[in-house]
């Protein structure tokens, strides 16, 4: 399953991504676009997958697109090129599973957009964000018109997008797109414990809770009240939630639980 520019490992449920062209700080071009496609379908219909995470090789994340192989000469090949983006996009931001950006270094352009995409952002100390777009005369791709303004607040997208400055990992944190920072040998086990974690939660109650949640900014009290009433029906349903209560009772180990913070 692994590619040249992308290496993928699944182990224990947990599928790793990893952007596999380091001397690039693992900027996408053709070839990374394609092989991501394929491991998201592939993971979006593998149910043995419980939890993701992204990562880069080295001491980055992702720089974004490759800008040497940027040669678009019309409107509409700019169009197909991010069009051809989408549907892989798409799937991971909605993917009924958790995802964990593991963050460290560069975190440029659609590097950025792949972290939005994820549920939770560990950041190392020496992780830095922009959305450089600006600077080259083109707008922020790969999801990321839906995801900032969600993830950071409008005022704060404003301010990314239009300045294309750099913030570190204290100020995206400050800002709400990093939920941890930790020391950069610690970054890669963080993430794999949080994601261990989150693949322990139940699926149903986890897959039905994230996909109300994507819908609700967008949604008014009356729909989200009729997701909530249909999500919870199905959650009792579910034998995993009668574990976990028989667990509760009994005072046994829980089903689910989530791990210690870095101190």
């Amino acid at each position: 399953m692994s590619g040249s520019t992308l290496l993928v490992d699944i182990e224990d449920g947990i599928a790793t991504l990893c952007f596999n062209r380091p001397e690039a700080k693992n900027a996408m071009n053709v070839a990374m676009r394609a092989e991501l496609h394929d491991a998201v379908v592939r993971i979006r219909a593998e149910r043995s997958v419980r939890a993701v995470v992204l990562r880069g090789a080295g001491s980055d994340f992702c720089s974004g697109g490759d800008v040497r192989g940027m040669n678009v000469t019309s409107a509409q090949a700019g169009r197909e090129r991010i069009d051809d983006l989408h549907g892989w996009v798409s799937m991971l931001i909605d993917l009924d599973r958790p995802v964990i950006a593991a963050v460290d270094g560069v975190c440029y352009g659609a590097g950025f957009s792949f972290a939005l995409a994820a549920d939770f952002v560990i950041a190392s100390t020496r992780a830095r964000f922009c959305m450089p777009f600006m600077k080259v005369g083109l707008v922020p791709d790969c999801g990321a018109f839906y995801t900032l303004p969600r993830v950071v607040g409008l005022a704060c997208a404003k301010d990314l997008v239009f300045t294309a400055r750099e913030v570190g990992a204290v100020e995206a944190k400050a800002m709400g797109a990093v939920l941890e920072i930790v020391e950069p040998d610690r970054l890669h086990a963080r993430a794999a414990q949080l994601a261990a974690s989150l693949a322990a939660a139940s699926p149903v109650a986890f897959g039905v809770a994230k996909r109300a949640l994507n819908q609700s900014l967008g949604s008014d009290l009356r729909t989200m009240l009729e997701i909530e009433a249909a999500a919870q029906g199905i959650a009792f349903t579910t034998e995993y939630h009668q574990e976990a209560v028989r667990r509760f009772r009994e005072k046994a180990e829980p089903l689910f639980k989530w791990p210690a913070r870095e101190t």
